[in-house]
């Protein structure tokens, strides 16, 4: 999968950020039919997943399975040569520090769930190396589930509260890093030029239900946001490869 050119394109803009197929497009700079071929050849692979936006019914967002792909590296390396045999690194965990870094903002709608538990995991598995904020376009106060849901590994979200976007607008950040298709829409752009990364997450609040009833949708978006953050934060600080590019709209 990873051997042609333009599908090792197509991982590593992935790689750094979910993409929808017209933005894809125009950073590979190759025809849409084209680039939807090989994306289907991906997804039909399980490298890359493809997840409907919670903005635009009709338009989807493709996302790297990185988990998926290092266990791939790691068997590829072992079916050329036994002595090339490695476990994936567990990127996620708290002993794997970053180095120090700039802060992050992490942006949903109503930082009422996903931004305020991707603040509290890179805040506590970063051990305050990366200062971590969030916020959203229409705040709503946190959600029961997601104390429960930091609990659960551990995290007190001891004064975290929903903040609107605006609180920060004149605030410098490394990154800003959507987890909603709303929100991706209408953020500003904030000074310094951050690296705007997308994370295209569901959002659990959405669900219809008691808190006992929507809890697993907790569960899951907590696991996910756990994933990613365990890659990037692999990627921070000082030495890393990052690129301050603006979103592809």
């Amino acid at each position: 999968m990873a051997a042609d050119p333009l599908r090792w394109r197509l991982l590593r803009e992935l790689a750094c950020s979910d993409r929808r197929v017209r933005e894809l497009v125009t950073l590979v700079g190759q025809p849409q039919n084209l680039v939807s071929y090989h994306l289907g050849r991906l997804r039909a692979s399980g490298l890359v997943v493809a997840r409907r936006s919670s903005f635009d019914g009709r338009d989807t967002y493709y996302r790297l399975d990185l988990t998926r792909c290092a266990q791939s590296l790691a068997e590829a390396g072992a079916a050329l040569h036994p002595g090339l045999r490695s476990a994936p690194a567990q990127v996620s965990a708290p002993s794997a520090l970053p180095p120090e870094g700039g802060p992050v903002l992490f942006l949903c709608t109503g930082n009422s769930a996903r931004s305020q538990v991707a603040e509290a995991l890179v805040r506590v598995r970063a051990q305050g190396r990366i200062p971590a904020f969030s916020a959203g376009s229409h705040p709503k106060p946190l959600h029961p589930n997601v104390e429960r849901v930091l609990a659960s590994r551990g995290i007190e979200p001891a004064g975290q509260r929903s903040k609107h976007l605006s609180v920060f607008a004149d605030r410098r950040f490394s990154y800003v890093i959507t987890l909603c298709d709303r929100v991706r829409e209408v953020s500003p752009d904030f000074p310094g030029r951050p690296a705007y990364l997308h994370w295209s997450v569901p959002d659990p609040a959405a669900a219809t239900g008691d808190q006992e009833d929507t809890y697993p949708r907790f569960e899951a978006m907590a696991a996910e946001l756990e994933t990613r953050i365990g890659f990037w934060l692999a990627t921070v600080g000082p030495g890393s490869t990052r690129s301050p590019v603006q979103e592809v709209s």
